[in-house]
């Protein structure tokens, strides 16, 4: 049996100090960002070079929109599998492991000159990224220690700056030395592949024995499952606006400004850069906040606070519409450091699935949304696309329906120190 195939049982009995369990590693959740940018600009670059993919294909954009369904699908499929498997029979070389997936679909998309071999590259990106999400977010919880909130941001905003650098890159090397470029980018797999194996070595003689003591601890809060479903319900309609409306920048914004204002391919993927790196940015902030004010709150605000500005973007012009989308990517993007936390306490001991899921979903409503807003975009205009999108942050009212469980955290501490007492 291979070693990635070699699982550590759950069940082997560790012992750690308390105090060791509350120490937030922070060697291995910047190993872990630094692996996310890398794994996320690599990935990035397919929406990038959309532009190039259309011309030198003849594709439409319901084709555009299809190649990012066929990749976030596969990855929505598979990652609430990994998560659950990791749960069970956690196996910390799957780490390194995945990004070979990666590796695979660059070389394939770099070579690709007919449809369907486009979307066997995308889905071997999908399986890439259906293995790395969850299992890093798993060893994010691990060196965490009390700052769940800090370290999930730290892990997300390495992703980030990855999508955000991916455009850049485009702009830089891809657009002026063709597709076949993407192949240079894959070498940047192997570095991730490195970097990762030592942090699987961490994960399994320290990462799994504080993650059950995290566990142990997160219990003591657990709601009753039907609050519980329905609390994850709220979070994925949550997710579903944040994404479908993130998905219809990443995909058509540099259509939408070439098409609108007359800009050129490079000004115009300078801008979804600038978009991205404002998404960074808000992210890193989103989870300290979320830290020390609740996450109930900062979901809540993140995703229903872009609404004014969402409706104001289509109608402005081009001088307005990098603030407004600086504005829109720094408020949407605090929500995802909070959600996955707050998912992680509502379901204790299934870190795994719940990031698997969250991730997962993000993947597959993003993807979809592509497809459907390129149908749309076909149908009507890429302005037309904006102008809907721009109602999606209503749908963050639904956060007034989450539970405090921050506040029921505090009582079950308050009570067990009570029942100690003499």
């Amino acid at each position: 049996m291979s070693a990635l195939q070699t699982p550590v049982r759950a069940s082997q009995p560790q012992h750690v100090d308390t105090t060791v369990v509350e120490t937030t590693v922070f060697g291995v959740i910047i190993a872990i960002s630094f692996c996310h940018l890398l794994n996320d600009m690599t990935q990035s670059l397919l929406p990038s070079i959309y532009p190039n993919l259309k011309a030198n294909l003849g594709l439409n954009f319901a084709q555009v929109g299809v190649v990012t369904l066929v990749y976030q699908l596969v990855a929505s499929i598979l990652q609430p599998v990994v998560g659950l498997y990791a749960d069970r029979r956690p196996t910390p070389l799957a780490l390194p492991g995945g990004t070979l997936f990666s590796l695979g679909g660059l070389l394939v998309l770099s070579i690709a000159h007919r449809y369907l071999i486009l979307l066997g590259g995308s889905m071997l990106l999908g399986v890439g990224s259906s293995i790395f999400h969850p299992e890093c977010s798993r060893v994010a919880r691990m060196a965490a220690g009390a700052r769940h909130g800090l370290a999930q941001a730290l892990f997300q905003v390495g992703g980030n700056l990855g999508q955000a650098l991916g455009p850049l890159a485009a702009a830089l090397v891809v657009v002026r030395w063709g597709q076949s470029s993407l192949a240079f980018f894959a070498l940047l797999s192997l570095l991730s592949c490195t970097i990762l194996w030592n942090v699987s070595v961490w994960y399994k003689h320290h990462g799994l024995a504080r993650l059950r003591s995290s566990a142990r601890k997160s219990s003591a809060i657990e709601l009753p499952r039907g609050n519980t479903l329905r609390a994850i319900l709220v979070l994925l309609a949550l997710i579903f606006s944040k994404y479908v409306y993130l998905a219809s920048i990443g995909s058509y914004f540099t259509f939408y400004l070439m098409q609108r204002f007359g800009v050129s391919v490079r000004t115009a993927q300078l801008h979804l850069f600038v978009f991205l790196a404002a998404v960074a940015i808000g992210t890193l902030a989103g989870g300290p906040l979320g830290d020390r004010f609740g996450r109930r709150y900062v979901i809540w605000f993140s995703i229903l606070g872009p609404l004014p500005f969402t409706l104001l973007l289509p109608h402005v012009s081009l001088f307005w519409t990098g603030p407004l989308s600086i504005v829109i990517g720094l408020v949407l993007a605090s929500a995802f450091p909070a959600i996955v936390v707050f998912a992680q306490e509502l379901v204790p001991g299934r870190v795994g699935m719940v990031s698997g899921l969250l991730f997962g979903f993000t993947f597959g409503v993003g993807g979809l949304g592509a497809a459907l807003l390129g149908v749309l975009a076909d149908a009507t205009s890429i302005g037309f696309v904006y102008q809907v999108c721009a109602f999606l942050p209503l749908i963050g009212l639904l956060g007034g329906l989450l539970p405090n469980i921050e506040r029921r955290s505090a009582a079950s501490v308050v009570q067990a120190r009570t029942d100690l007492q003499p």
